[in-house]
């Protein structure tokens, strides 16, 4: 063991320093590239949602996965130190690589702006990637175990507060990084052509990546370095094997029962090796159930962001959108850390209360499940709001009066009459077997039939300006716009063809006394530009919008003024969301609490407990419940479409709560070791062997130990 006389400050090792700095860079990095990788995936290679999402959740999954691979070579082969410092390296080539796939110039021979030669942007990016899975999957068990190593006996509170520290880093990484990676991606760049900048947005996490490698090699001086010890998982997994064999060999009635099943392995195998492999399976059976704390946990970017795009952004003055939601939990977790530290336990600890880890981690899968309860309370309020769109058969049809006359319209067994410029108050249901007849009437004209197939599950608009003109309009929209956004499309009362454009983007070629297709823009008020060549020069060209808020959708009908002038008319297709966003924050915060005196606890508590030759593999068992934790997401959410979503978040809930009681009987009958006790004992007991046979045989030399 390299041993540095350790340099203190503030009762901590000052290298601690060098690793919290190295793991802040290291994840603001990390989340940086994750932050628009999956708009990089969309917008830059072109793929759709689908492969892209599936792509993102498989490099997310192998990033859980990869920590085992690091933990092996640190345990049996390289040593932490030297993991940490070449798969690094390896780390901060992949964000390289990546950075380069994303520079649209490389194979944009002639300048066009568009890419000639799409494989090789692929291939880079598959192949960066790859790298960064490798390198912040093996990473990650190393640096919080040897940032434990740093820790002498007797300092278990300073390194509690370590992990603490430790996790306050991960979070202010994450939480900058997601705020500032998509501003720089808005940013235009180019050689030939100007374009988003993917190429600053991938290259800044990569320098990042290169700082947090150059400060961790600074610091190399100060560390507490253990030598690996062999390839120690080859004959943990060797000694199982042997334990299971040999207690199969002997399981007739004659042979005398052992205390533990590992205890078969005493033929082959030495006493001190058998403890610390009872040390990790007995910490590895706990660690069964906690797959399911990290399934509800990581909901909250798919679910919980999808719940926000049905709610009301703005709170107080500050308008959010529903993907910024997710900073809360960062945001919390810098503020719940310290406050739980420095408070909370100190105060429980004052009641007399004896909160020890396995307690704190069921607290927090209780109030993980708690958070999913509110989740659903909260779904519920969202549903009483939202508007019923068609189900199974039926179609729903709402009429819009283009005209200057009263018109009637008559549906199986309703009768409708419309001034002009109005509409009907919403959409009405009606089964599409039944839907015979649908007849236009007005005061002094014929009726006629509306002739028109009605597809069911659908929407429709049906327009009418005169007794036998009419349109029918199918809208495209049977659920609330997605992301929070407002659809807005037109109508066109002129007697040619007119084009619009809204916030830069064109609807085009509105053909006379017919509707525009849905676009969907970002909340507030939009500049409506109406190009026709029946508007009269001296005419304001800029008309606008009302104030547009989240999830609505309006219709606007653009009709001639008396001098010649267009003005719009605005119709509510959907209305906006009503419920807050602000409501999300308790479910936020009760799952963060959660997080906190689970996820920091567990880290600490993987570490306390594992011998000293598989701190790094414990750490990478953890990190595992996380990645079967994502697994579970999938499962789930692929196999059970409930109708009700309230119904899974209830469900989730449940499994959680009876997954939190399983996990406290187990916690019951775990007792807690200190591994360094334990093997400071076997040494003692060596040394008294040792000792005893130079006493007896002091002429036999090493014969006699091996007849011993």
């Amino acid at each position: 063991m390299g041993m540095s006389k350790p340099w203190n400050c503030f009762g901590y090792p000052l290298s601690i320093f060098f690793i919290v700095v190295n793991e802040f860079c290291e994840r603001f990095s990390y989340y940086g590239m994750r932050a628009i990788l999956i708009l990089y995936f969309t917008n830059f290679i072109g793929w759709d949602d689908n492969l892209s999402t599936a792509i993102y959740h498989t490099f997310v999954a192998l990033c859980y996965l990869t920590p085992i691979l690091g933990a092996l070579i640190a345990d049996s082969w390289l040593g932490k130190f030297k993991t940490i410092i070449s798969l690094s390296i390896v780390y901060t080539i992949g964000q390289g690589i990546i950075a380069v796939s994303s520079i649209n110039d490389l194979t944009d021979y002639n300048h066009d702006g568009t890419l000639d030669s799409l494989p090789v942007h692929v291939a880079l990016s598959v192949i960066g990637l790859a790298l960064i899975a490798l390198g912040t999957g093996g990473i990650k068990p190393c640096v919080s175990a040897f940032g434990g190593d740093q820790f002498e006996e007797g300092q278990e509170k300073q390194r509690n507060r370590f992990f603490s520290i430790f996790y306050l880093a991960i979070n202010a990484g994450s939480l900058l990084s997601t705020i500032i990676t998509p501003i720089l991606r808005v940013q235009q760049c180019g050689i030939h052509s100007q374009q988003a900048c993917y190429p600053l947005a991938f290259g800044v996490p990569a320098a990042l990546m290169a700082v947090a490698l150059i400060v961790f090699v600074i610091g190399s001086r100060m560390y507490k370095k253990f030598q690996p010890q062999g390839n120690i998982m080859g004959k943990v997994v060797k000694c199982i094997g042997f334990s299971i064999k040999n207690r199969f060999r002997h399981r007739s009635k004659e042979f005398p029962k052992r205390e533990h099943w590992l205890d078969w392995a005493k033929e082959k195998y030495d006493d001190r090796l058998i403890s610390q492999i009872k040390m990790v399976t007995r910490v590895m059976f706990l660690y069964i159930p906690l797959p399911m704390f990290w399934a509800l946990f990581d909901q909250q970017g798919s679910r919980w962001t999808l719940q926000a795009t049905t709610m009301n952004g703005r709170i107080g003055i500050i308008e959010i959108q529903p993907d910024q939601m997710q900073t809360v939990n960062a945001i919390l977790i810098v503020i719940m850390v310290p406050i739980v530290d420095a408070v909370v336990y100190p105060l429980i600890a004052k009641c007399g209360f004896n909160f020890t880890s396995l307690k704190k981690m069921t607290v927090g899968m209780f109030l993980a499940s708690m958070a999913f309860v509110v989740a659903a309370i909260v779904q519920v309020e969202i549903d009483k709001t939202l508007p019923v769109f068609p189900q199974g058969n039926e179609v729903q049809i709402k009429v819009l009066n283009i005209g200057n006359d009263n018109m009637n319209i008559s549906f199986p067994g309703e009768m409708v009459t419309l001034g002009q410029m109005s509409q009907t108050k919403e959409y009405m249901p009606f089964d599409v077997n039944k839907l015979t007849s649908i007849n236009i009437s007005s005061t002094e004209s014929p009726v006629s039939t509306v002739t028109q197939d009605f597809e069911k599950g659908h929407r429709y608009t049906l327009l009418v300006w005169a007794p036998s003109q009419y349109q029918v309009v199918k809208d495209g929209l049977n659920k609330k716009p997605e992301k929070g956004e407002n659809g807005i499309r037109f109508v066109n009362t002129f007697n040619e063809t007119i084009s619009i454009t809204v916030d830069g983007r064109v609807f085009e070629n509105i053909t006379s006394h017919s509707a525009s297709e849905y676009q969907f823009f970002p909340s507030g008020k939009k500049t409506i530009i109406v190009n026709s060549t029946e508007i009269s020069q001296n005419c304001t060209q800029d008309l606008e919008s009302s104030n547009l808020e989240f999830g609505s959708a309006y219709t606007y009908v653009i009709k001639r003024e008396g001098n010649g002038c267009p003005k719009l008319e605005e119709f509510e297709d959907i209305p906006p969301n009503t419920v807050n966003m602000a409501l999300q924050i308790p479910q936020y915060f009760l799952l963060t609490c959660g997080e906190v005196v689970f996820s920091i606890t567990g880290l600490e508590f993987s570490y306390s407990q594992a011998p000293s030759n598989m701190k790094s593999v414990l750490q990478a068992g953890w990190l595992l419940t996380v990645a079967f934790g994502n697994i579970i997401v999938l499962i789930v959410a692929g196999a059970g479409h409930f109708s009700e979503q309230w119904a899974e978040y209830i469900l989730f809930a449940a499994l959680l709560l009876v997954v939190c009681v399983i996990f406290a009987i187990m916690a019951k009958f775990y007792t807690y070791i200190n591994p360094a006790e334990v093997e400071a004992q076997f040494d003692e007991d060596e040394k008294k062997k040792e000792a005893e046979k130079n006493d007896l045989y002091p002429a036999l030399g090493p014969v006699s130990q091996t007849q011993m």
